[in-house]
């Protein structure tokens, strides 16, 4: 608590009601949270599992546990919940399973489940365009996130149009209940219309849960703020900390006048601003000031720092996208010369991923070492992810999901209908999917054909899945990945072959992989089998993946997007344009406002020098167009930038002054 600033320590210290954390990017919100936690416990009475801090990612979780443990006794610690939005719904869910009328071991569909299923009904039952699979997918989760039902979905229809996306919804909703499985969205959906429903649930939960700390609470949807509000009642224990100005994700359903609507909800709200930043240098802050004051604020805030001014910041235009990608590579360069640092000290952030891609050939040719933040896992590859549906329903026939992935892929003629009528009726038998497929009985559920086409593929599970058990196990992969058929089927998916080849290429390294991991294990325990191999394999994956990211010393890559509670010494903004940021579309949707709060984020990411580039003219579609620096340029303090590349003698000077700067420090370097 001595490390607190006076803010920081009067939104730990306020219990008297609903609190709003106002909190600026870099004001240390993690700290006012994890220290609030501890205060509830060690001077307020609460135990551990009479408090909820909700956050949106694991990695944010994590984090604020660990510093909690730090600070409190671990038996009091007991009970608490620190975990994502999704995490919570899901503990509801699972305590309340049989209210909901699921059975146990109900199956979450991610994103590229519930797409293959929301196609399937497409192909099955509509006249929609399968080619509107990733619309519909993003209008059914905006449905969930607002708490629309299908029934009012298809209330709300004013064309044939939408009333044949409700239909696909009510279908959707159908099939997911008969599959025993539930989407992403579900998780919090189901545990608020639970609590509508059932106010003696609700009401025991509230009685568990006496205090409600919420982060990142610009970015919640409709049906986050719902539940929050639920477990909340009348009772005045909830601390929310966010900041407007770093709402970004309205494309995905976050509302970010979720926090002007809590002043309406808690008329008695209290609300402490930090506005300290520890991360950036005046200069920096002082631009993201300026530029997010052309934005409309209910509540005004003003970041500062005691960091010192630091440097300008640097403005810099190019003829091409192409210059200006070799500009930033030749720059870090000679930045990381001349300041001695290293290539993790520098990102490079920019509003499209499509830009990443002249970036990526330009520090390959200078040998920049890069990693693109969020860049696809093996192990989340679509193929991947389908032999991986295969290779888990062999080593465990009960796994509802895995068998609901590789059922129909590749096609099979085995459509939802039939398969929500297996669902049924392995829930009435209380049986996995698998194994409801060989059950006598099922023959009176489907027609002639559904149930020839379900005991085949039974069948043929079976004998892969005893040779796996009781021969050779990579023999039975490889069996499984000829007789399957998946090289055809992706030949016919593909935009192309040779897309198609890549993709099998990765199914041959997979089996490649499990033989090799095979091999290492039986050195040790000669009864290895294929669920000790894919068991490896997928935590051999994390851990590489979380090993290249704490140690790899490469310059980082990533969206704006991505970067949010990130920050970096050095910071390059790429495509500092009109039409990229702000995005055309957003311009023409009217929504610059928040475009601006995405060049907000951007801007604060940097701690010590920040770097804006832009290109005079870009290739697209194999014309040149002429490009206009950002309106953002002209709403940043003028006297605090400096513009290169337009035009003029303070270009010649800069560049005179930049050669001897480099060419001391070569010759210093080669002094030692």
């Amino acid at each position: 608590m001595n490390k607190l600033n006076p803010r920081q320590s009067e939104a730990v210290k306020y219990i008297d009601g609903p609190l709003l954390v106002l909190a600026g990017a870099g004001s240390g919100k993690t700290s006012v949270i994890t220290q609030k936690i501890a205060y509830l416990i060690d001077q307020c009475g609460y135990q551990g599992r009479q408090i909820a801090a909700v956050t949106f990612t694991n990695k944010a979780a994590r984090e604020m546990k660990e510093r909690v443990r730090s600070l409190v006794d671990k038996q009091k610690c007991r009970g608490l919940l620190v975990c994502t939005f999704h995490t919570l719904g899901l503990n509801i869910i699972r305590k309340e399973l049989s209210t909901l009328g699921f059975k146990p071991g109900f199956s979450i569909f991610d994103q590229s489940d519930a797409h293959a299923l929301i196609k399937e009904l497409l192909y099955k039952d509509s006249d929609i365009d399968s080619d509107h699979v990733d619309m519909l997918q993003n209008m059914i989760s905006k449905w969930k996130n607002e708490l629309i039902s299908p029934e009012d979905a298809m209330a709300q229809a004013s064309s044939g149009g939408e009333q044949q996306l409700a239909a696909v919804y009510e279908r959707y909703t159908q099939a997911l209940k008969a599959y025993n499985a539930l989407d992403f969205d579900d998780l919090i959906l189901l545990p608020v219309q639970l609590f509508r429903k059932r106010p003696d649930i609700l009401e025991r939960w509230q009685r568990s849960l006496r205090y409600l700390l919420v982060d990142e609470y610009q970015d919640t949807n409709g049906a986050q703020y719902e539940l929050v509000r639920s477990l909340l009642g009348d009772r005045k224990g909830l601390t929310v900390v966010g900041d407007d100005d770093q709402s970004i994700y309205a494309w995905r359903g976050a509302r970010p006048e979720n926090i002007s609507q809590l002043n309406k909800d808690y008329p008695d709200l209290h609300v402490v601003k930090l506005e300290q930043n520890y991360r950036s240098t005046g200069c920096i802050l002082k631009a993201a000031n300026t530029l997010i004051d052309n934005n409309p604020h209910e509540f005004n805030k003003r970041l500062w720092s005691d960091m010192g001014f630091g440097d300008p910041i640097r403005v810099i235009r190019t003829p091409n996208d192409e210059a200006e990608c070799e500009r930033v590579a030749t720059e870090i360069l000679d930045q990381r010369l001349r300041m001695g640092c290293k290539y993790k000290d520098f990102a490079i952030l920019y509003r499209g991923n499509h830009q990443s891609r002249t970036l990526e050939l330009k520090l390959q040719q200078f040998q920049v070492p890069y990693t693109i933040s969020g860049g696809t896992s093996f192990f989340s590859r679509q193929e991947v992810k389908d032999m991986l549906g295969y290779l888990r329903l062999m080593v465990n026939p009960n796994d509802d999901n895995a068998f609901l992935r590789i059922i129909n892929t590749p096609r099979r003629k085995i459509g939802p209908t039939t398969l929500e009528k297996l669902g049924l009726f392995a829930q009435s038998e209380e049986l996995s999917l698998f194994d409801a497929c060989n059950h006598p009985n099922l023959r009176h559920v489907l027609p002639p054909d559904a149930h020839t086409r379900l005991t085949e593929f039974h069948d043929w599970m079976l004998v892969l899945l005893e040779q796996a058990e009781n021969d050779d196990p990579i023999k039975a992969v490889e069996k499984m990945v000829t007789e399957s058929e998946y090289e055809g089927w992706l030949h016919q998916n593909a935009s192309s072959p040779n897309v198609a080849e890549r993709r099998m290429q990765n199914v041959h390294a997979l089996v490649g992989q499990l033989k090799q991991t095979l091999e290492w294990l039986q050195e040790d325990n000669e009864d290895a089998g294929l669920q000790a191999v894919i068991n490896r394999l997928l935590l051999r994956d994390m851990l590489e993946q979380q090993e290249e990211e704490d140690d790899s010393d490469r310059v980082q890559l990533l969206t704006v997007h991505a970067s949010k509670g990130l920050e970096y010494p050095h910071v390059y903004i790429i495509g500092w344009e009109e039409e990229l940021l702000p995005h055309r579309s957003s311009i023409e949707e009217g929504n610059v406002e928040e475009e601006r709060r995405l060049a907000y984020v951007a801007i604060t990411r940097a701690k010590r020098t920040l770097t804006l580039t832009m290109a005079a003219k870009r290739k697209q579609f194999g014309d040149w167009t002429t490009c206009n620096p950002s309106r953002f340029l002209e709403e940043m303090p003028q006297e605090d930038l400096v513009k290169i590349g337009f035009g003029g003698e303070a270009d010649k000077a800069l560049n005179k002054a930049r050669g001897r700067e480099t060419l001391a420090s070569l010759k210093d370097l080669l002094g030692r």
